[in-house]
């Protein structure tokens, strides 16, 4: 690969505009110690020491998004309740735009609460609707989107599916129908439900294990041969440009026509994988809107996907240290 002067890219990088459109969550974190079981029924009794509150789902890509240094806007469905009012304080406070947010009477805002003693998740609880948004909200975020558009002018935009009802299939079809309209890249990170919605996207990134059950793949091999295989039956049905699927720690696979390749991941210390995702999806679409080297994507993507890991908890990438392993590692 060409030598890259990662210092100008990182600061050309302050002029992207990203939209992140998806489902969003609060993540909702209770400390506590368990020194007794309750005299009404036997289970722990956890007291509870300190709460965090931290911005999950489709907002922690555009946390990395920021991260980056680039502009952010998020764009979903929340709802008009109380933790509705704290993801958007969130938001505000770690500098993400929220003027194009919609709040439903009819939606729950997604609050995932985890029960921790001893550093041992005891018990989660979700509060959270998972069923498709109804066609009000759905016309009210489509609104959201053109004007954000016809405002911003941004160089990319991130549709990311946790499956909690936010993209639902016309959604998907008439947003990258307008981005294509107006020359404005998108980046996908599926699920299962709505797998092939997505058609003529610019990047589509499923895990490996999202493609092969999408495709109906039963093998466990991970061979360049399989993975130009997916590529092609992705295409058939996506029409897409670029195929971009992580790998778990064997690394990261990238096609865009006859070019491509398996980039291993980097040996670390792996911490805690949670989030690793939301910052590949992040930090591929940053880079791709700047410099539309689908290689240079999928390196630099791969370095901060393993370094993320290293930390404990879901943590936004530091550009900083991706910046200097880029330079280590790539040129």
């Amino acid at each position: 690969m060409a030598i890259t002067d990662f210092d100008n890219l990182f600061k050309s990088f302050a002029n992207i505009k990203v939209a992140v459109i998806g489902d969003v969550m609060l993540d909702t974190y209770w400390w506590g110690k368990v020194d007794r079981i309750s005299p009404e029924a036997p289970v722990p009794v956890v007291a509870v020491t300190s709460r965090e509150e931290r911005i999950g789902g489709a907002a922690n890509v555009a946390l990395n998004v920021k991260a980056m240094g680039a502009t952010v806007h998020i764009l979903s469905v929340i709802g008009a309740d109380q933790d509705g009012k704290k993801l958007e304080t969130l938001l505000a406070q770690n500098r993400i735009q929220t003027d194009y947010l919609v709040k439903s009477e009819k939606r729950l805002t997604t609050n995932k609460i985890r029960i921790i003693s001893r550093n041992q998740q005891m018990m989660r609880l979700d509060a959270e609707m998972t069923s498709a948004i109804n066609s009000d909200d759905e016309n009210a975020l489509m609104a959201s989107v053109e004007l954000y558009i016809k405002q911003e002018k941004p160089g990319i935009i991130i549709l990311e599916d946790y499956n909690k009802g936010v993209l639902t299939e016309t959604l998907i079809s008439k947003v990258i129908s307008l981005c294509k309209s107006q020359q404005i890249l998108t980046a996908v990170d599926p699920k299962r439900k709505n797998f092939f919605a997505y058609q003529h996207a610019d990047i589509f990134k499923p895990n490996l294990h999202e493609a092969k059950e999408g495709l109906n793949i039963i093998s466990d091999e991970v061979s360049d041969e399989l993975l130009t295989d997916i590529h092609a039956m992705l295409k058939e049905k996506l029409q897409h440009k670029v195929s971009f699927i992580t790998l778990s720690e064997k690394g990261v696979f990238y096609q865009t026509g006859d070019e491509h390749a398996v980039i291993p991941t980097h040996i670390r210390s792996i911490a805690d994988v949670s989030g690793a995702g939301d910052t590949v999806i992040a930090v591929a679409s940053v880079v791709y809107a700047a410099t539309k080297n689908v290689q240079l994507m999928a390196e630099m993507a791969n370095i901060a996907g393993g370094l993320v890991c290293e930390e404990v908890g879901t943590v936004a990438i530091n550009p900083k240290k991706l910046q200097e392993e880029c330079k280590r590692l790539l040129n």
